[in-house]
């Protein structure tokens, strides 16, 4: 589904990827380890087309995604990537399931399918009773769960989550990663998860060891 081929990407003077390279399978959960400052969220945001790469290419699904448009990109994005971050960055004035429903909105869907699609995520979740809630009312694990839900608005191929539990007590953080494999289960989708939870990391259909902005062998 993946191809990330001999990439390189520096910051100033500072090189934080030196020729990184590999392959990422459909419907995987694969996980990104590393000291910090080992180029894990450089990668992460090149493969999610936040970023461009100086060097090298990336191809998702067939897309050299590398060569779009800025526009192109956003629209790639929206329809085929989602977004996990450690903090969920949830629109406080917004209830759980408005959070869940911008994301489609955006993408110009109906509000009245948003909605009932927002609400069947959030049900899966087991957040049936917490819909019409904002953000402060919620609890941090209940909190990412929305933002899970939120990136899985637009039914994405890729889920790209950056530290999702790092936020999160021990407890939270297993709920949160056994989520994931039920939904690449479910949903057949792909994962690529850069994380410092080691059960996390063992788990994982694949785990990637990054050092010094390469992929350690």
């Amino acid at each position: 589904m993946i191809q990330v081929c001999s990439v390189d990407k520096s910051f100033g003077s500072l090189k934080v990827l030196k020729g990184i390279t590999l392959e990422v399978q459909t419907s995987q959960v694969v996980t990104i380890v590393g000291p910090s400052g080992a180029g894990k969220s450089t990668l992460l945001h090149l493969i999610g087309t936040l970023d461009r790469p100086d060097k090298g290419e990336i191809i998702i699904d067939d897309v050299k995604i590398h060569t779009l448009s800025d526009d192109q990109l956003s629209d790639f994005r929206s329809a085929h990537i989602g977004f996990v971050f450690q903090f969920h960055h949830l629109l406080p004035e917004f209830t759980a399931v408005e959070n869940v429903m911008l994301p489609m909105l955006i993408a110009g869907k109906a509000r009245h399918e948003a909605q009932q699609r927002a609400q069947e995520l959030l049900s899966f979740l087991k957040l049936d009773d917490r819909v019409g809630h904002k953000p402060s009312e919620l609890s941090g694990g209940e909190q990412q769960r929305v933002a899970v839900a939120r990136a899985l608005a637009n039914n994405p191929d890729l889920i790209l989550a950056d530290e999702p539990s790092g936020n999160l007590d021990t407890e939270n953080a297993r709920k949160l990663h056994q989520l994931f494999f039920e939904l690449r289960d479910r949903f057949h989708q792909t994962f690529i998860i850069v994380t410092h939870n080691e059960e996390l990391a063992k788990l994982s259909d694949r785990c990637i060891v990054m050092r010094d902005g390469q992929i350690s062998m």
